[in-house]
Protein backbone atom coordinates (compact mmCIF):
# COMPACT_ATOMS: atom_id res chain seq x y z
CA UNK A 1 0.00 0.00 0.00
CA UNK A 2 1.63 3.17 -1.19
CA UNK A 3 1.69 6.28 1.79
CA UNK A 4 1.90 9.35 0.84
CA UNK A 5 3.59 11.73 3.47
CA UNK A 6 5.77 14.79 4.23
CA UNK A 7 9.05 14.64 5.84
CA UNK A 8 8.84 18.04 8.09
CA UNK A 9 12.65 18.60 8.94
CA UNK A 10 15.23 21.32 10.97
CA UNK A 11 14.74 24.50 8.99
CA UNK A 12 18.37 25.20 9.68
CA UNK A 13 19.26 22.45 7.41
CA UNK A 14 18.33 24.34 4.48
CA UNK A 15 17.85 28.05 2.99
CA UNK A 16 14.94 27.30 1.09
CA UNK A 17 12.49 23.88 1.78
CA UNK A 18 13.46 21.37 -1.09
CA UNK A 19 10.30 19.36 -1.06
CA UNK A 20 8.15 22.92 -1.56
CA UNK A 21 9.46 23.05 -5.30
CA UNK A 22 10.26 21.52 -8.54
CA UNK A 23 13.68 22.17 -8.61
CA UNK A 24 14.30 21.50 -4.65
CA UNK A 25 12.65 17.92 -5.40
CA UNK A 26 15.01 17.45 -8.75
CA UNK A 27 18.21 18.10 -6.08
CA UNK A 28 17.02 15.75 -3.55
CA UNK A 29 16.75 13.15 -6.29
CA UNK A 30 19.47 13.55 -8.16
CA UNK A 31 22.07 14.19 -5.28
CA UNK A 32 20.69 10.72 -3.77
CA UNK A 33 21.99 9.21 -7.14
CA UNK A 34 24.88 11.23 -7.64
CA UNK A 35 26.50 10.71 -4.48
CA UNK A 36 25.46 6.73 -4.92
CA UNK A 37 27.03 6.92 -8.21
CA UNK A 38 30.70 8.59 -7.40
CA UNK A 39 30.44 8.72 -3.86
CA UNK A 40 30.28 11.74 -1.09
CA UNK A 41 34.08 12.80 -1.93
CA UNK A 42 33.64 13.44 -5.11
CA UNK A 43 30.13 15.07 -5.20
CA UNK A 44 30.13 18.76 -5.64
CA UNK A 45 27.30 21.47 -6.72
CA UNK A 46 28.57 21.60 -9.59
CA UNK A 47 28.99 18.04 -10.79
CA UNK A 48 25.17 18.12 -9.50
CA UNK A 49 23.88 21.16 -11.29
CA UNK A 50 25.57 19.92 -14.57
CA UNK A 51 23.64 16.86 -13.72
CA UNK A 52 20.19 18.21 -13.41
CA UNK A 53 20.61 20.95 -15.98
CA UNK A 54 20.98 24.23 -13.84
CA UNK A 55 23.40 26.08 -12.31
CA UNK A 56 25.53 25.79 -9.18
CA UNK A 57 24.01 28.85 -7.52
CA UNK A 58 20.32 27.61 -7.91
CA UNK A 59 21.93 24.50 -5.74
CA UNK A 60 23.44 26.85 -3.06
CA UNK A 61 20.29 28.50 -2.89
CA UNK A 62 19.00 25.72 -1.36
CA UNK A 63 21.39 24.43 1.04
CA UNK A 64 24.50 25.77 1.84
CA UNK A 65 27.19 23.38 1.48
CA UNK A 66 27.22 19.78 0.59
CA UNK A 67 27.78 19.18 4.30
CA UNK A 68 24.58 20.07 5.22
CA UNK A 69 22.91 17.85 2.08
CA UNK A 70 24.50 15.22 3.52
CA UNK A 71 23.03 15.37 6.89
CA UNK A 72 19.64 16.64 5.44
CA UNK A 73 18.78 13.47 3.01
CA UNK A 74 20.49 11.26 6.52
CA UNK A 75 17.86 13.11 8.43
CA UNK A 76 15.09 12.66 5.50
CA UNK A 77 16.02 8.66 5.54
CA UNK A 78 15.72 8.70 9.95
CA UNK A 79 12.53 10.47 9.63
CA UNK A 80 11.43 7.87 7.30
CA UNK A 81 12.80 4.94 9.15
CA UNK A 82 11.20 6.37 12.40
CA UNK A 83 7.85 6.58 10.40
CA UNK A 84 7.94 3.10 9.03
CA UNK A 85 8.47 1.35 12.61
CA UNK A 86 5.36 3.70 14.09
CA UNK A 87 3.11 2.44 11.29
CA UNK A 88 3.97 -0.67 11.45
CA UNK A 89 3.46 -0.70 15.27
CA UNK A 90 1.04 1.40 15.68
CA UNK A 91 -1.90 -1.23 16.87
CA UNK A 92 0.81 -3.89 18.46
CA UNK A 93 0.77 -4.14 22.98
CA UNK A 94 3.07 -6.38 22.82
CA UNK A 95 6.68 -4.84 23.36
CA UNK A 96 8.74 -7.82 22.21
CA UNK A 97 6.50 -8.24 18.85
CA UNK A 98 7.32 -4.00 18.44
CA UNK A 99 10.74 -4.72 18.42
CA UNK A 100 11.28 -7.45 16.18
CA UNK A 101 9.44 -5.11 13.71
CA UNK A 102 11.93 -2.23 14.15
CA UNK A 103 14.90 -4.17 13.94
CA UNK A 104 13.29 -6.08 10.97
CA UNK A 105 12.43 -1.96 9.14
CA UNK A 106 16.07 -0.81 10.61
CA UNK A 107 17.62 -4.37 8.46
CA UNK A 108 15.58 -4.18 5.78
CA UNK A 109 14.77 -0.97 3.47
CA UNK A 110 14.25 -2.87 -0.22
CA UNK A 111 10.62 -2.79 0.35
CA UNK A 112 9.31 0.93 -1.00
CA UNK A 113 6.42 1.57 0.31
CA UNK A 114 5.90 4.95 0.16
CA UNK A 115 4.53 7.49 -3.25
CA UNK A 116 7.64 10.23 -3.01
CA UNK A 117 8.97 9.57 -6.27
CA UNK A 118 11.79 12.02 -5.65
CA UNK A 119 13.45 9.82 -3.25
CA UNK A 120 14.49 6.20 -3.68
CA UNK A 121 15.25 4.73 -0.40
CA UNK A 122 16.84 2.40 -1.54
CA UNK A 123 19.44 4.08 -2.83
CA UNK A 124 19.62 6.37 0.17
CA UNK A 125 19.91 3.42 1.92
CA UNK A 126 23.44 2.64 0.11
CA UNK A 127 24.56 6.38 0.59
CA UNK A 128 23.37 5.77 4.82
CA UNK A 129 25.50 2.59 5.11
CA UNK A 130 28.66 4.06 3.09
CA UNK A 131 28.30 8.31 4.24
CA UNK A 132 26.50 8.23 7.40
CA UNK A 133 29.36 8.02 10.05
CA UNK A 134 30.48 11.83 7.38
CA UNK A 135 27.88 13.82 9.09
CA UNK A 136 28.30 13.13 12.88
CA UNK A 137 31.63 12.68 13.00
CA UNK A 138 33.18 15.87 12.49
CA UNK A 139 34.66 18.57 14.00
CA UNK A 140 31.45 20.61 13.88
CA UNK A 141 29.25 17.75 15.58
CA UNK A 142 28.96 19.96 18.73
CA UNK A 143 28.04 22.98 17.26
CA UNK A 144 25.64 21.35 14.53
CA UNK A 145 23.96 19.13 17.27
CA UNK A 146 23.43 22.96 19.58
CA UNK A 147 21.11 23.73 15.90
CA UNK A 148 19.34 20.66 16.14
CA UNK A 149 20.98 19.15 13.36
CA UNK A 150 20.69 15.32 14.59
CA UNK A 151 17.07 15.60 16.30
CA UNK A 152 15.74 13.11 13.75
CA UNK A 153 18.44 10.76 14.94
CA UNK A 154 17.68 11.06 18.53
CA UNK A 155 13.84 10.86 17.86
CA UNK A 156 14.19 7.42 15.99
CA UNK A 157 16.83 6.19 18.84
CA UNK A 158 14.36 7.39 21.32
CA UNK A 159 11.72 5.18 19.20
CA UNK A 160 13.60 1.72 20.20
CA UNK A 161 14.80 2.71 23.39
CA UNK A 162 11.36 3.25 24.60
CA UNK A 163 10.23 -0.21 23.12
CA UNK A 164 13.69 -1.56 25.03
CA UNK A 165 12.29 -0.36 28.05
CA UNK A 166 8.56 -1.67 27.94
CA UNK A 167 10.13 -5.14 27.60
CA UNK A 168 12.69 -4.96 30.48
CA UNK A 169 12.26 -1.35 32.77
CA UNK A 170 15.25 -2.54 34.44
CA UNK A 171 17.31 -3.27 31.57
CA UNK A 172 19.92 -0.11 32.14
CA UNK A 173 20.98 0.98 28.88
CA UNK A 174 17.70 1.26 26.41
CA UNK A 175 19.52 4.55 25.13
CA UNK A 176 23.28 2.65 24.64
CA UNK A 177 21.45 -0.52 23.09
CA UNK A 178 19.25 1.73 20.98
CA UNK A 179 21.90 3.57 19.46
CA UNK A 180 24.61 0.60 18.92
CA UNK A 181 21.77 -1.19 17.06
CA UNK A 182 21.63 1.52 14.78
CA UNK A 183 24.80 1.22 14.35
CA UNK A 184 25.49 -1.92 13.96
CA UNK A 185 23.18 -2.25 11.15
CA UNK A 186 24.85 -0.06 8.96
CA UNK A 187 27.87 -1.11 9.96
CA UNK A 188 27.55 -4.79 9.19
CA UNK A 189 26.18 -4.68 6.21
CA UNK A 190 29.19 -2.41 5.10
CA UNK A 191 31.49 -5.06 6.15
CA UNK A 192 29.38 -7.71 4.48
CA UNK A 193 29.72 -6.07 1.68
CA UNK A 194 33.15 -4.25 1.27
CA UNK A 195 34.99 -5.95 4.69
CA UNK A 196 33.79 -9.39 4.86
CA UNK A 197 36.34 -10.49 7.44
CA UNK A 198 35.27 -7.86 9.66
CA UNK A 199 31.99 -9.67 10.38
CA UNK A 200 30.04 -13.32 10.63
CA UNK A 201 26.96 -12.59 7.99
CA UNK A 202 26.33 -12.21 5.00
CA UNK A 203 24.53 -10.21 2.50
CA UNK A 204 23.81 -10.84 -1.02
CA UNK A 205 21.63 -9.32 -3.84
CA UNK A 206 20.15 -7.05 -1.18
CA UNK A 207 19.43 -10.26 1.23
CA UNK A 208 19.88 -8.87 4.81
CA UNK A 209 17.82 -11.80 6.73
CA UNK A 210 21.22 -12.29 8.51
CA UNK A 211 21.73 -8.87 9.42
CA UNK A 212 17.99 -9.45 10.85
CA UNK A 213 19.10 -12.19 12.69
CA UNK A 214 22.07 -10.71 14.35
CA UNK A 215 20.32 -7.81 15.60
CA UNK A 216 17.58 -9.53 17.35
CA UNK A 217 20.12 -12.02 18.98
CA UNK A 218 22.20 -9.10 20.10
CA UNK A 219 19.33 -7.23 21.35
CA UNK A 220 17.19 -9.87 23.15
CA UNK A 221 20.01 -11.50 24.24
CA UNK A 222 20.72 -8.14 26.00
CA UNK A 223 17.30 -7.56 27.20
CA UNK A 224 16.30 -10.80 28.71
CA UNK A 225 18.54 -13.06 27.94
CA UNK A 226 16.94 -14.67 25.31
CA UNK A 227 16.41 -15.49 21.37
CA UNK A 228 13.33 -14.89 19.27
CA UNK A 229 12.66 -17.08 16.83
CA UNK A 230 11.09 -15.71 13.34
CA UNK A 231 8.37 -17.48 12.07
Amino acid sequence: MAITIQMKLNEKLYLRDPQETKLGRKIIQYSILLIDEIGFEDFTFKKLAQRIDSTEASVYRYFENKHILLVYLLCWYWEWMKFRIEYKTMNLEDPKKKLQIALSVIADTTKRNTSIDFVDEDVLHRIVVAESTKTYHTKMVDEENKYGFFLTYKALKQTISKVISEINPDFKYPNALASTLLEMANNQVYFALHLPSMTDIKVKDGDVTQVERLLNDFAFGLICNEKIEKD
